[in-house]
């Protein structure tokens, strides 16, 4: 992977953006996750769903080298990004994360203008073009632009939860990823907050390929075209994930084929 690499021009709209085969996640001794194939379909928002400890973020965290920064994280199998697998020899984790980019489950702006803020990324990768179009595109891309277009050196730490996670997004974007991992991005929001990131990740997924992890199963139906359902192994006596089954989300939620994904569906565990 190179710093010129673009998606494939006139790729099919459900063509897979990338092909997660994650055999087996470890920390040290402790294998977090196993089994899991995950295919991340281009324009469409992927959500992973399971109880606490089936290691959805581990997963969503190891398609972009986001463990990478975790001592003791060992991975195998492949994550391949059109065509190229991140985890390939000699390939920079940074580049990656340009074209994979990534929302936190709490808001983290950085202790700089909202201006600077979306502007960070593009000025770690030497962007030659017009750096204050760049930032108002993706603002405006964020749905923040009519809110802070006056206040634009104001601190990044004085705007509201919600436009925080926003501008979070705005940051995410403003490098044009392929791709946009979110990580719980409402969790630390409240409801009217909620619904106008939800709102957000419908309109984004035309330009962006999405893949969210959320613990809200609502949030799941409102916005998810497929769900992968995760659960966890203890039969070792250790809490191991793994993919139970993935779907378009309607099938899972309406009528899952394995009796797990019934059973969390219908709240008869967590």
């Amino acid at each position: 992977m190179n710093a010129n690499t673009q998606p494939a021009a006139g790729t099919a709209a459900t063509a897979a953006v990338m092909d997660c085969k994650l055999d087996k996640i470890f920390y040290g001794n402790f294998m977090a996750v196993r089994d899991s194939h995950v295919p991340i379909e281009k324009n469409r928002i992927t959500g992973f769903i399971g109880p606490s400890g089936c290691g959805k973020s581990t997963v969503l965290r190891s398609l972009n080298r986001m463990n990478d920064l975790v001592d003791g994280f060992r991975f195998e199998g492949h994550v391949h990004f059109l065509g190229q697998d991140v985890y390939g020899k000699g390939v920079d984790p940074v580049v990656v994360r340009r074209y994979i980019g990534m929302v936190f489950q709490q808001p983290n702006p950085f202790s700089m203008s909202i201006f600077d803020n979306v502007a960070f990324g593009l000025r770690l990768n030497r962007y030659k073009g017009d750096i204050g179009d760049r930032v108002k595109d993706a603002l405006q891309g964020a749905a923040l632009w009519d809110e802070v277009k006056d206040k634009l050196k104001v601190s990044g730490l004085a705007l509201s939860g919600g436009q925080q996670q926003r501008l979070c997004i705005a940051r995410a974007i403003a490098t044009e990823p392929a791709v946009l991992l979110m990580d719980e991005p409402c969790s630390a929001l409240d409801p009217i907050a909620t619904r106008r990131v939800e709102e957000l990740m419908v309109e984004l997924k035309r330009k962006y390929t999405i893949a969210l992890v959320t613990h809200n199963m609502q949030q799941a139906t409102r916005v998810a075209d497929t769900t992968a359902f995760f659960s966890v192994d203890i039969s070792a006596g250790t809490r191991t994930g793994y993919l139970v089954e993935l779907g378009p989300t309607e099938q899972i939620f309406g009528n899952p084929r394995e009796k797990l994904t019934r059973d969390y569906i219908s709240g008869q565990f967590s």
